[in-house]
């Protein structure tokens, strides 16, 4: 594979960093504008099925699940092609197919044929467009930056990421408020729009992918990235954390929209400012990694982050009208705190330490089982919450949060203060 031609060469460490970086900037730009459109949609989806189509805790739930269930689909034979294919047009393809998807939604209830089951395909297949789209996205960014510039560029990206998940939520809220949840959907569509577009004015020209043996199967390719995986013990281990932590994570978002609007009686406006505080730590997490990476180490940075990811979830089951919302303010806020921390360090390790050429592969091998697990997290949820009531269901899940860090304790990493740079067999 060819070097790629980099319109600006910026130096990680001059003033102002990647934001003088033009390409990642426009890269930046896109993804933080089509995020904060997704998690406008995370709070008005469940909303529009529980005001509007007045669905069940289980339907809720469902919903969360169809968006995820690609990854079980799809994710492992995408991966494979995406190694194979030019990364920039599968992205902005995948950023009009979703466009088009979300404006379905206000066009579906502005005829009257708005139904629980629209709103599930479009789940799932905006679900199938982000399995490529991130796929994509993860073997891209090492085309844009230099290997020393990943870690910042990562951050970057992920505290944009994050700060969507304060500033959507709130959004979806206030519009849901003002005029309809339905309506917010169509901000997402705009996002996604914006996001083509920044993508289509990169100027960076993308290495000629190297070309596949045709006598290759996609099933030996596929193979070979999940072969990578299960004999490392880095990513390994990191994988399984990942799988474990996503169903706490999932299990007890799936239901939240529904534990706030029918047992704490909140108003749509303050279920989504209620969100945002608690994920507004993921942004302060963001920011820290980076330097906690290189002052602690990064494979301590790791643990720091699940250790703020597990207990904290305790506090979310606490929740009760009044001052009582403080709890679940808290305990979202600490995980997010450590969710970010957790995955900047674990996204730039994977971006350095794997050979570029099986990059799609292993990043998809690893979310297969990450993201994998999330519909069945939230199946699960939803099982327990028509069943038992959605407090259990919140209690349950966050209890199972709580132990996953012990997961981190069992591979290499406890023993190490710096993730590895490549494997120990090259």
């Amino acid at each position: 594979m060819t070097a790629a031609t980099r319109s600006d060469p910026t130096p990680v460490r001059q003033a102002g960093g990647l934001l003088r970086h033009r390409d990642f900037r426009l890269l930046w730009t896109g993804q933080t504008v089509s995020s904060i459109g997704s998690n406008v949609t995370t709070v008005a989806l469940p909303l529009v099925a529980v005001a509007v189509l007045d669905a069940g805790t289980f339907q809720v739930a469902v919903l969360t699940a169809a968006a995820w269930l690609p990854w079980l689909l799809i994710g492992l034979p995408a991966g494979a092609w995406v190694d194979r294919l030019p990364r920039r047009p599968v992205m902005v393809a995948c950023d009009l197919f979703r466009a088009l998807l979300f404006l379905s939604v206000p066009l579906a209830a502005a005829l009257d044929r708005l139904t629980v089951w629209h709103l599930l395909l479009v789940a799932l297949s905006a679900g199938v467009a982000r399995v490529f789209f991130e796929t994509a996205d993860q073997v891209y960014l090492p085309v844009l930056l230099r290997p020393e510039q990943l870690p910042e560029g990562n951050a970057k990206l992920h505290a944009a990421q994050t700060a969507s998940y304060v500033v959507g939520p709130g959004v979806a809220g206030l519009i849901a408020q003002l005029i309809g949840a339905v309506t917010a959907l169509l901000l997402d569509a705009i996002s996604f729009l914006v996001s083509a577009v920044c993508l289509l004015r990169i100027r960076t020209v993308e290495p000629r992918v190297r070309r596949v043996d045709q006598s290759r199967s996609l099933r030996r390719d596929i193979a070979e990235g999940l072969r990578f995986v299960a004999r490392d013990p880095y990513l390994r281990v990191l994988t399984v954390f990942g799988a474990a932590s996503n169903i706490g994570l999932t299990g007890y978002q799936a239901v939240l929209v529904v534990f706030l609007v029918r047992e704490l009686r909140l108003e749509p406006g303050l279920v989504g400012v209620l969100i945002a505080v608690m994920s507004a730590g993921g942004i302060i997490g963001a920011l820290l990694a980076t330097t906690l990476g290189r002052r602690c180490g990064t494979a301590r940075a790791l643990l720091i982050g699940a250790a703020f990811t597990g207990p904290p979830a305790l506090l979310i089951p606490l929740g009760a009208p009044g001052i009582g919302l403080a709890w679940p303010a808290l305990g979202g806020l600490l995980i997010g705190l450590g969710v970010a921390i957790g995955n900047v360090v674990k996204g730039a390790f994977r971006q350095t330490y794997t050979p570029h050429h099986l990059l799609g592969r292993v990043t998809v091998s690893m979310h297969l089982l990450n993201y994998g697990t999330i519909p069945l997290a939230a199946l699960l949820a939803g099982a327990i919450g028509a069943r038992y009531g959605v407090a259990t269901a919140i209690f349950v899940m966050t209890a199972w949060l709580a132990l996953t860090p012990l997961i981190l304790l069992i591979g290499p990493i406890r023993r190490r203060r710096d993730l590895p740079a490549a494997p120990a067999a090259s």
